[in-house]
């Protein structure tokens, strides 16, 4: 039998996911809905295969390799393992800066 993981999603992800879809829905609510349905999909299909996403490469080239992604063109879902669960921590647009993003996000995190 299989390992499985929770799979838990960060309020920053939470509002990135809201963010995506509020804009897409802005020319095709039908759209919306599908592309949430894509991405809440393979988000929880990681609590089987956590390590199927390959490690954020813009991380890795600082000598951080703890995170992951999944690729849902253009998104990104950045995530972490821990023990046996799934922390989804971002959802970002690939056509952005998303090193920049990341860098901010987990290296130097605003307090809240």
């Amino acid at each position: 039998m299989k390992k499985t993981y929770e799979v838990i999603w960060a309020e920053s992800a939470e509002k990135d996911l809201i963010s995506i879809i509020d804009y897409i829905s802005i020319d095709s609510p039908f759209v919306a809905h599908e592309k949430f349905k894509e991405i809440q999909t393979k988000a929880s299909n990681l609590k089987i295969y956590p390590e199927r996403g390959r490690i954020v490469r813009e991380l890795q080239e600082q000598g951080i390799i703890q995170y992951r992604e999944l690729i849902i063109s253009p998104w990104r879902i950045i995530y972490r393992i821990s023990e046996k669960k799934v922390y989804v921590l971002s959802v970002l647009d690939s056509r952005r800066n998303v090193e920049d993003i990341l860098l901010g996000r987990f290296i130097n995190p605003k307090p809240q």
